[in-house]
């Protein structure tokens, strides 16, 4: 972050919540330089999005300044595509960015698609999109503005290789200021100079010079000097209190020395440090299946579909499925990977055939298989079979949904507390047969170990699609697919 450079973004004690059951910002302080290239790191839920919105004007504090130099444009690549912008084609998405009317409009959609490694005919439907196309176009959005301050939210998600090595590089010769959300610590590393972390029980910013590792490791080991001090002062304030009750059991002038040692341990109870309850990663968990056909033969693949000229293409392939074996379907963004698990879903891939009685658990990147209006409570317990409440709780405890969030509509939860009731619900579903599409997306780096290993003791039949290299090496994996070797041939 240098020095020289002229202030860009300023948050002056602002403070913010949706009402007082979910405070999110505490009198927050941090500042930008034009140039930065800086994190925003914090657990799932945190408002790291929020905050997001309060630099783009779309939320406003309850309370401090935001100041953002004069003239400075501001441009946010999101999560994902709004579903009213779904039926716009490609150009009318581009040209609806901006308030006035842009005659050159044409190559500058072709020059900011290369840039992203998309090359798909502009007058398509966004919605008829692959996941990873979408989310090339949500940055390509954000890049076309030519903004003063670029706001990325997760931008490697869906990402196929190519494509993030073009983005990393852009981001390289970036030359305004940048602020992104991301858990991609190689990508992180390679143009970032700080990190600003969002203490989700503070509700307060914290910054750090250096890459995204060495602030993991700083903040690692803070805690653990933390844990260590509070340990003392806990040891200490427990003597001093037995001490107390002690003297003021004798009376006199005893009485006194007991006092002396109340205020001595008020003292220390205030000195204990806030340790950072949110580093904290979910539980350990299983995915059970249903026990009835899962130990048997579940699927057989007989062709794959891939998109050729944008049309459909069967593949032959010779693949059968038996419970504990697990498929790694790969191949670059667009070729069909999430359409092809779709038509699995939906009971319509002309060579896939799945066993009579498999129950079916599917895991949607973009989680339009959750109902936005459901709160979470609800949408635990239509999936709950023969469980307690008490035992429902105790599982969504587990994914880091506590008694208030329990309350909360699925559409007010963030991209990756979705993430986390999805898996959630596959554990009390009880599937033989798992569709994973991009499971890691929006998800805490914290919390994939866990994940990967409830994924590699799953008994069931699965198909994964990853572009997460270190998650897929985590989980045994049978069966591999190229989509892009079937597609040559």
């Amino acid at each position: 972050m240098s020095q020289k450079q002229e202030v860009i973004l300023r948050f002056n004690t602002v403070s913010f919540e949706y009402g007082p059951m979910k405070p999110i910002l505490d009198e927050v302080n941090f500042s930008m330089r034009k140039g930065s290239k800086v994190v925003l790191m914090g657990q799932n839920g945190a408002g790291k999005s929020t905050i997001f919105q309060l630099i783009t004007g779309h939320l406003q504090p309850e309370d401090g300044l935001i100041s953002i130099k004069k003239g400075a444009s501001i441009a946010i690549a999101q999560q994902v595509i709004p579903r009213d912008s779904l039926k716009l084609t490609i150009k009318e998405y581009f040209e609806q960015l901006f308030s006035n009317k842009v005659y050159d409009i044409d190559p500058r959609i072709d020059n900011i698609l290369k840039v992203v490694n998309l090359d798909v005919p502009t007058d398509r439907p966004v919605g008829q999109l692959s996941g990873g196309q979408q989310a090339k176009i949500l940055l390509a959005s954000a890049l076309i503005q030519e903004p003063d301050i670029l706001l990325l939210d997760e931008p490697t998600n869906n990402l196929d290789p190519e494509a993030l090595q073009h983005l990393t590089q852009f981001l390289i010769d970036y030359k305004g200021t940048c602020l992104v959300i991301s858990h991609d610590a190689d990508f992180l590393n390679a143009f970032t100079e700080g990190v600003f972390y969002l203490d989700i029980f503070k509700q307060k910013i914290e910054q750090y010079r250096g890459n995204y590792n060495d602030v993991v490791k700083e903040i690692i080991i803070r805690i653990e000097k933390e844990q260590r001090m509070n340990a003392r002062f806990q040891k200490e304030i427990q003597e001093r209190k037995d001490k107390a009750n002690y003297f003021a059991q004798k009376g006199g002038k005893m009485r006194n020395v007991a006092k002396k040692m109340r205020d001595r341990v008020e003292e220390l109870e205030e000195s204990m440090a806030e340790v950072r309850q949110e580093d904290r990663t979910i539980r350990s968990f299983a995915i059970p299946t249903s026990g009835e056909v899962s130990t048997g033969l579940i699927v057989t693949i007989n062709s794959v579909s891939v998109i050729e000229k944008e049309k459909l293409v069967e593949k032959k392939t010779e693949i059968a499925l038996h419970g504990g074996e697990r498929l790694l379907l790969y191949g670059p963004n667009g070729i069909g990977k999430t359409t092809f698990l779709e038509r699995i879903v939906r009971g319509e891939a002309p060579g896939v055939v799945v066993e009579e009685g498999v129950t079916l658990g599917y895991y949607r990147q973009d989680f339009s298989t959750l109902n936005p209006e459901q709160s979470v409570f609800e949408a635990l317990q239509d999936a709950a079979h023969n469980i307690t409440i008490e035992e429902m709780r105790s599982l969504a405890a587990g994914f880091l949904f506590t008694s208030d969030m329990m309350r909360l509509k699925i559409k007010e939860l963030s991209e990756g507390q979705k993430g986390l009731l999805s898996f959630a619900l596959l554990t009390l579903r009880k599937p033989d047969f798992l569709i994973l599409d991009e499971p890691t997306n929006h998800i805490n780096f914290r919390h994939l170990p866990v994940i990967a290993k409830a994924l590699d003791r799953y008994q069931g039949a699965m198909i994964l699609v990853s572009h997460l290299p270190e998650f897929v090496s985590a989980i045994t994996i049978t069966e591999r697919i190229d989509l892009s070797d079937l597609k040559k041939k």
